[in-house]
Order: C-alpha cells, then sequence, then structure tokens
C-alpha cells in the first residue's frame, strides 16, 4: 500500500510548475510545497521503507523495498537542500552531477536513486 499523501496533488503540481517556470522568483511556502509533492510522489512510485530521503527543513520519505530499519540513523540515507532536490526530480540536474558538485549527499547500497528520477509526468514533464 504507497504511503499516505499529505500534500493535495494539483497543490502540489501547481507550486511544482511555479518553481520550474521561476526558481528563484517563488515563495517559502511555495518551494516547500513543491518538495512535499515530489517526495511523496517518489515515495509512491518506490514504495518501502530502505531508503530515507531527507530534504530537510521541508520533508522527509522512505521509499525502495528492502530491508527496513526501526532505530537510530537508517543505512540508506540520501540528502540535499529543497532547490537540488527539485532539479532532480525535474530532470534539471543529474544524479551523478549533483554528487559530484557535492551538493547530493548519499550513503548505503541502496541510496542510489538515480534509476528513480526525474519523477516524470508527476514532476518533471508536467513541470515543464
Amino acid at each position: 500500500m504507497p504511503p499516505r499523501r499529505r500534500t493535495d496533488p494539483a497543490l502540489g503540481l501547481a507550486a511544482l510548475r511555479a518553481w520550474h517556470a521561476d526558481p528563484d522568483g517563488v515563495d517559502r511556502s511555495t518551494r516547500a510545497t513543491a518538495v512535499r509533492h515530489t517526495l511523496e510522489e517518489l515515495a509512491a512510485r518506490a514504495p518501502g521503507n530502505s531508503v530515507e530521503v531527507r530534504v530537510p527543513p521541508f520533508g522527509v520519505v522512505q521509499c525502495v523495498e528492502g530491508p527496513r530499519h526501526t532505530r537510530g540513523t537508517p543505512p540508506n540515507v540520501v540528502e540535499t537542500d529543497a532547490v537540488t532536490w527539485l532539479h532532480l526530480a525535474t530532470g534539471s540536474l543529474a544524479w551523478a552531477q549533483a554528487l559530484a558538485d557535492g551538493v547530493l549527499r548519499v550513503s548505503g547500497t541502496r541510496a542510489d536513486l538515480s534509476s528513480l528520477l526525474p519523477l516524470g509526468d508527476g514532476a518533471g514533464r508536467a513541470a515543464r
């Protein structure tokens, strides 16, 4: 069963489109809604609990099938800032480039999400 969405998909997509049209011109609330929408989209497309994706201070989701962690820091973590995450989700930044630039922190053997990004119709293509 996919995780419950907390962000209305229509509002999330509208926020993502607004961000994509003018990344520097959107307010914090719009950016936060776009981040939460894309995190929820990732969790819906790759359900599971083996990877934790963190975009502080806006959101965190668990995704990808595999072993579940129950206490402490999870072994598979992806963490980045909101702008980098939105660029990854929409396809305007490649996973490998984000790693090379040092704007993406990953740990664990399951933390490579490059095959899941960009998100496509739920984020990328629809946002353009």
